[in-house]
């Protein structure tokens, strides 16, 4: 299904000519309005005042630091649980505290979040504080234990709570009720940086630094492990999540990150010094990822904790090959995934508003890069079901949204109308995950697919690629795509600048088996390489209009100009 292409709208400029006209039109376009907003410094950040439970938890966590009672962190097993994981370890060891340790359940043994197995698995611990994050505004079952075995609970989340809250010692989330942090869009690692930056607030009050002898943190040095975990989590980069994964780019490009993140960028082959928040989505995010996707994500947070660049890269190396057999799995599914769609042709079905698939042999662990890659594909919300394993017949399932749609709202609705159709569920407006018995499934595709339909029309289902309008002739050049490549960071919100354009196709080609790699001729004469990715060669060699983005392609240490086609419409 093509998408259509829509031109953002062009609004008046009240920049200065500091800023080149090129990205003037850019901001402008993503409601960027004065050049203050393009201050991306440190000290602009929001403080933590405002943020919901932050005096209570900064409290009871240096209560608990004090009295050099342990700390067990009980994290997520995805990018923004694993570096809000070694975020707190590292930060808290920096603080002074001895005895602090972390715990990432098993997503194929335990499931998501402080559930009361895991619990049980923390308890032998014997742990006085149990800090969540990245999870626990749901953990409503897993509180109540841990309470019940004498053990404290601080949640730090920003996942959107139920209609009931779990009975926690203290709960930080800008998400929860009654929150008046202005920024809504923190992830999990960013609620976890500001928690700490409460708690190093008031140890100093309490000259806890003098009296442990050692320097007091400087929490911007942790930045980098911010950064990745906002970029993977894909949460909007407003203006204050912009300026930590600037700051955060801005510290790695430096070289003062830790030594995980530099094996993962030497995996990757990625460059220190031209990172951008694309490598950190695309690179290292998935390589993570893919720890909790199919074995354990203690691989890549200890590979974030390591301070030995040997072992880091051998942790990285190990996150490599895991990252190659989740693309295989992904692969085998997606195809899979493609001729069940094709089936509703062949039977003449229409395609529901809200689709959901379910294979008996796919990998739970692999169902929401799916979910992602055909609600890509078909422009709707969409649900991907995988079996649970264990025991009891269930079903776990991963959804991915569009505009317009916000999926846990619509898990929500359900539950509200059949209380016992799903199981337990939790997320956000674009990204959710529930489990189901396998028996409720089909009633549950209905229902689905009936709440989409409630809310969106056929025109919503229309994928729409918004594009920045035409480049003139002087702007294809290296300069103007280092300029927007030092313009962001881009990202979930704050979109990469997305062009289009007709071109004469002088030629194509296939390279690395399913790229389409082209050499393209501008009107002014001018021929520029462009690169389609999982594409076909196309049947008109002649001319061809692009919706693409500006790259910066480095081989063998020389810089280039390249064209990144988003999508092509054959004239």
């Amino acid at each position: 299904m093509q998408r259509s292409l829509v031109r953002r709208a062009q609004r008046p400029t009240g920049f200065s000519s500091d800023v080149p006209a090129l990205l003037q039109r850019v901001y402008a376009a993503r409601g960027v309005e004065t050049e203050e907003d393009l201050d991306l410094t440190i000290s602009r950040l929001l403080p933590p005042d405002s943020l919901k439970g932050i005096e209570q938890g900064s409290r009871l966590l240096c209560d608990t630091i004090a009295g050099a009672s342990p700390i067990l962190i009980v994290g997520d097993f995805d990018v923004d649980g694993a570096t809000s994981t070694a975020l707190m370890v590292r930060a808290l060891k920096a603080m002074g505290v001895q005895r602090v340790d972390y715990l990432v359940p098993n997503r194929f043994e335990f499931g998501y979040g402080l559930t009361p197995e895991i619990v049980e698995v923390a308890a032998e611990r014997h742990p006085q504080l149990i800090i969540t994050v990245d999870n626990g505004i749901s953990s409503i079952e897993g509180v109540a234990l841990a309470r019940d075995k004498g053990i404290k609970v601080l949640i730090t989340d920003h996942h959107l709570s139920g209609e009931e809250l779990p009975q926690a010692d203290a709960i930080v989330n800008p998400n929860q009720s009654g929150c008046q942090f202005p920024s809504k869009y923190l992830a999990g690692v960013g609620v976890a940086f500001y928690l700490l930056s409460a708690v190093r607030s008031r140890l100093r009050t309490m000259h806890w630094f003098e009296q442990q002898t050692i320097d007091e943190p400087l929490l911007s040095d942790f930045l980098d492990l911010v950064a990745l975990g906002t970029v993977a989590d894909v949460v909007t980069l407003d203006y204050n999540n912009r300026i930590m994964v600037h700051e955060g780019i801005r510290r790695i490009r430096a070289g003062r990150t830790r030594p995980g993140i530099v094996a993962l960028l030497e995996v990757t082959g990625r460059d220190e010094e031209h990172l951008v928040a694309a490598d950190l989505a695309y690179a290292i995010g998935p390589r993570l990822n893919a720890a909790g996707r199919l074995k354990d994500m203690s691989v890549g947070i200890e590979c974030l904790l390591s301070e030995d660049i040997s072992h880091a890269r051998n942790l990285a190396r190990r996150l490599n090959e895991l990252n190659s057999d989740r693309r295989a799995i992904e692969e085998e599914m997606q195809d899979q995934a493609v001729l069940d769609l094709e089936s509703f042709d062949e039977q003449g079905h229409e395609l529901p508003f809200g689709l959901c698939l379910y294979n008996k042999d796919w990998h739970q662990g692999v169902v929401g890069i799916l979910a992602s890659r055909i609600k890509d594909r078909v422009h709707r919300p969409v649900i991907v079901f995988a079996d649970g394993g264990g025991v009891q017949p269930d079903l776990k399932g991963s959804g991915r949204s569009v505009a317009g749609f916000h999926i846990k709202d619509a898990l929500q609705n359900i539950a509200s109308k059949q209380p016992d159709l799903i199981k337990g569920f939790g997320g956000h407006s674009m990204a959710a995950g529930l489990t189901l018995d396998r028996s409720n499934f089909e009633q549950f595709r209905k229902a689905f697919d009936g709440e989409v339909r409630s809310k969106l029309g056929e025109d919503d289902l229309k994928g729409t690629l918004l594009s920045d309008g035409e480049l003139g002739p002087e702007d294809f050049n290296l300069s103007t795509a280092t300029l927007i490549r030092e313009g962001g960071p881009w990202g979930e919100g704050f979109a990469e600048p997305l062009f289009d354009g007709d071109f004469e196709i002088v030629q194509q080609r296939i390279v690395g088996e399913k790229h389409l790699k082209l050499r393209l001729r501008l009107d002014s004469g001018r021929v520029v390489d462009a690169i389609a990715f999982n594409r076909d060669e196309l049947s008109n060699n002649h001319r061809v209009r692009l919706a693409y983005r500006l790259d910066v392609n480095l081989f063998r240490g020389k810089q280039s100009l390249q064209l990144i086609v988003e999508d092509l419409f054959e004239c």
